[in-house]
């Protein structure tokens, strides 16, 4: 077991139950090639001593903020800039919250802060807590930063409930890590083009014709492939979700700011994620003043917007073109259509009518259709998760 063979992996152990999972965690990362470096808040030393990770990391075990200073390294920043991943496990309540609103009040949150390894957290705290609609605020939050979650267990708890909440079996833990650091750079070198949320039509300079994306699949895709090693372009409609870290993005308004900001970077482009909900029509017309309301009806003129990704097909050399089919009925008959039509490698389907998977939510339920007639169904899982799927599609294709 050598894949993470050279890797440096800095290890935050945070004041849970389960932080005692987190001496065996340090073993197998430690077997399987890693070089790890622990972090351990104060609450943490309350369950587990220095010297257990320090005999088992061979490496020195940060604490204390101010602790004596032997070096001219500061000890946060080395620790930051010496990870290629930082993995907190166990992770609490409290350390999702503060990492979340970047909060640093300890050696472990500044490190966090500090750092530009990719950050992996494994929650492990009472079902009621993780459950919290502030706890899913946060990972929420998080995971749309780009950082990886591994899902909690669900089974008997220290505090004597069964539930959502256990820290994963510590072989499962160290699978993801290795799983990640694998893929992590399948993307490098590459440039790939990402478009994400809904385009808006102004009516007059008030009101718009528009849609109800949020971006949070594009903007998934695009933190998933920056981590992978991509060189990323984001082109965004409205959206209030934060710019991907490592991520260049452009924020447009209409379609035909959106065709501009892609067909000026297409030829450079290696693939092309067209996740964005782009207005099929425009006003012919856009009111200079405020259309004031009448009695009469209201009678709007539209025409229609150009078709970006069908633009993009016909001008196809190298590029791997992905598509979205975003419907509300007669999904595959639709989806298989604009396939063809737009002359796509693969195109993601959904049903957007249903109530948990869509616009505006964390998650998705997809199928993905391929140019040799392939379909491979996919069940309801989060954006984060998909944005890794079709990636591992895309790569495929490059390779």
């Amino acid at each position: 077991m050598d894949s993470l063979n050279g890797k440096k992996i800095v290890l935050g152990v945070t004041g849970g139950i389960a932080a005692y999972k987190a001496v065996e965690i340090a073993s197998r990362l430690r077997k399987a090639g890693a070089e790890v470096h622990v972090v351990m808040t104060r609450e943490a030393t309350e369950f587990v001593t220095e010297l257990t990770f320090r005999e088992i990391t061979g490496q020195p075990v940060t604490v204390d903020m101010w602790a004596k200073v032997t070096n001219f390294n500061v000890e946060h920043i080395a620790l930051a800039n010496l990870a290629d991943i930082m993995l907190i496990a166990p992770a609490t309540a409290n350390i999702i919250a503060k990492t979340a609103a970047g909060i640093a009040d300890d050696m472990l949150t500044t490190t966090v802060l500090a750092t530009k390894a990719p950050l992996i957290l494994a929650p492990a705290m009472n079902t009621n807590m993780y459950e919290n609609p502030v706890t899913q605020k946060n990972i929420a939050e998080l995971k749309s930063r780009g950082v990886q979650i591994i899902e909690p267990a669900s089974g008997h708890l220290a505090c004597g409930v069964e539930g959502k909440g256990r820290l994963p079996d510590p072989a499962e833990i160290v699978r993801f890590v290795m799983d990640f650091a694998a893929g992590e750079q399948r993307l490098t070198g590459k440039k790939i083009i990402v478009t994400a949320a809904g385009t808006i039509e102004p009516l007059d300079p008030v009101r718009f014709l528009g849609n109800r994306s949020t971006g949070k699949m594009g903007y998934a895709i695009a933190a998933e492939a920056a981590k992978q090693g991509a060189e990323v372009l984001l082109v965004s409609g409205p959206s209030s979700l934060p710019d991907p870290a490592g991520v260049r993005t452009i924020r447009i308004q209409t379609a035909l700011e959106m065709q501009a900001a892609v067909q000026e970077a297409y030829a450079a482009a290696d693939a092309v994620i067209m996740s964005a909900a782009v207005a099929d029509y425009r006003p012919k017309t856009v009111a200079k003043e405020k259309i004031k309301k009448s009695d009469d009806e209201l009678v709007l003129h539209l025409e229609r917007n150009p078709d970006i990704l069908y633009g993009l097909g016909q001008h196809k050399n190298r590029q791997i073109l992905v598509g979205f089919a975003a419907e509300t009925c007669n999904v595959e008959e639709y989806a298989k259509k604009k396939l063809v039509k737009k002359n796509l490698d693969f195109i993601v389907a959904n049903d957007v009518s249903a109530s948990d998977a869509g616009f505006a939510v964390d998650n998705n339920r997809v199928q993905i259709y391929t140019r040799d007639g392939g379909c491979e169904k996919y069940p309801l899982m989060s954006k984060q998760e998909l944005a890794g799927i079709i990636l591992n599609k895309i790569a495929e294709l490059m390779s």
